[in-house]
């Protein structure tokens, strides 16, 4: 037994130590394919256009609360905007409008919009 020729073994730890290189680059890159997905979906899932609409309708009634109070109408609309923002958005959407405030030389009313769809949730405080 003299002289045993080892090549051979050198060839398979070789071999080996490819194979859990490889092992280990496939797990990054499943990882980094996993973190770009969920990334991806979290953008796609935010609600911009239904709280672009919600706005738009908030404005909406501000512009109009001045009438809308003095006829006696303001609770119905805000009313009508929630439940129609439930039944179609399936949000819950709540906003208040407080009196009228001085604001760089304007009578702006602060108006305070939450939005919640049970995925995003948004808050909000404008003078309009």
């Amino acid at each position: 037994m003299a002289r045993m020729n080892e090549d051979g073994q050198w060839i398979v730890l070789m071999g080996l130590l490819v194979a859990v290189a490889l092992f280990f680059l496939a797990l990054i890159v499943n990882q980094s394919a996993l973190v770009g997905q969920t990334t991806a979906e979290a953008v796609l899932e935010f609600p911009k256009n239904d709280i672009r609409d919600l706005r738009e309708a908030v404005f909406d009634y501000v512009r109009d609360y001045e009438a809308l109070r003095n006829n006696g109408y303001d609770d119905d609309v805000k009313n009508d905007v929630i439940a129609i923002s439930l039944e179609r958005k399936n949000a819950v959407v709540n906003f208040t409008v407080g009196e009228k405030r001085d604001v760089s030389g304007r009578q702006l009313h602060p108006v305070t919009i939450h939005y919640n769809n049970g995925v995003t949730e948004y808050d909000e405080t404008v003078y309009y």
